[in-house]
């Protein structure tokens, strides 16, 4: 018996980022959209625990304990007193160490998927705090859709979205670290005051009317002069991306992935090209929004 789990990747459309906290996290605001990129997470009893992973870039996707579909097996085991004796097999299609939570969906896949192997039935509160638990970005890679995240993103109250959006990603050579990335954030603005974290009362309005210019007037990403001081490469394919007619572009969460919001298919499928020809991305993804957050797929009751 095997049980699979689609969880899709995400982008921050409003990333606003407090000082640093004395535990070391910041505090946000931070608007999370689920996009149409998945990957998908199977199951299945082991020997012992386990994990294999495929598609691109699957080279750099640990597979020992610190991968966090293992640390999620593992979590959920302990709470039941039972042992996390699973195979896990990651198929990769979200860009790795990209800014759009891979590893995080992968993580609430994988915990998904043993819930549901292993017949506990736990509930969506349940799943939820072992999430948090995982990491920041975890807990909305379980409910997908739209949300604002708060504390350090992982408090969510979910959002309406009055219709489809249109993103193109393009996906960097190599990764960004995310604490490196806020390290420099609070670098950059040492010696500030830095402001509390506040979502943008017209980008959640932009996001439950479905009003795409409204949209790309308000993303924003705190963490963007950060990314750039540390890849100023990136700068090159913004500015790509917006010569090409996309609407509205930012790095993607901590990056280096940047995704341009754009008006329909057509100019999605003409900006990826534009991406691709200029040479400044190694890819370039088309997808919508918004896509619904973990289920399972195949296998389960």
């Amino acid at each position: 018996m095997s049980v699979t789990v689609r969880v899709p990747a995400k982008v921050n459309v409003q990333l606003a980022v407090g000082g640093a906290r004395p535990d070391g996290f910041h505090d946000l605001a931070n608007v999370f959209l689920a996009v149409g990129l998945h990957d998908e997470v199977t199951v299945r009893p082991a020997p012992s625990l386990s994990i294999t992973c495929s598609g691109p870039d699957a080279g750099q996707v640990p597979l020992d304990r610190t991968n966090l579909a293992a640390r999620a097996a593992e979590l959920l085991a302990a709470r039941h007193g039972i042992s996390p004796d699973v195979h896990i097999h990651i198929e990769k299609d979200i860009p790795v160490a990209g800014g759009m939570a891979g590893g995080s969906a992968d993580g609430a896949g994988a915990l998904l998927a043993c819930d549901a192997l292993w017949g506990l039935g736990s509930s969506r509160d349940e799943l939820l705090a072992i999430c948090a638990e995982l990491g920041s970005d975890v807990p909305f890679s379980l409910v997908g859709g739209a949300a604002l995240g708060t504390g350090r993103g992982e408090r969510l109250t979910e959002l309406a979205v009055g219709g489809t959006f249109h993103w193109v990603f393009a996906v960097a050579d190599g990764g960004l670290s995310t604490p490196a990335v806020y390290g420099e954030f609070d670098r950059l603005n040492e010696g500030r005051a830095v402001p509390e974290p506040e979502a943008s009362a017209a980008l959640l309005d932009a996001l439950r009317t479905g009003d795409v210019l409204a949209l790309a007037d308000a993303v924003s990403n705190d963490l963007q002069p950060a990314a750039l001081s540390l890849r100023p490469s990136l700068a090159d394919t913004l500015a790509v991306g917006v010569s090409a007619g996309a609407l509205a572009s930012l790095v993607s969460g901590s990056g280096p992935t940047t995704a341009f919001l754009v008006k329909d298919e057509d100019a999605a499928e003409a900006v990826a090209s534009a991406l691709l020809a200029s040479g400044t991305c190694r890819a370039a993804r088309v997808a919508g929004a918004p896509a619904v957050g973990a289920r399972v797929v195949a296998g389960g009751a």
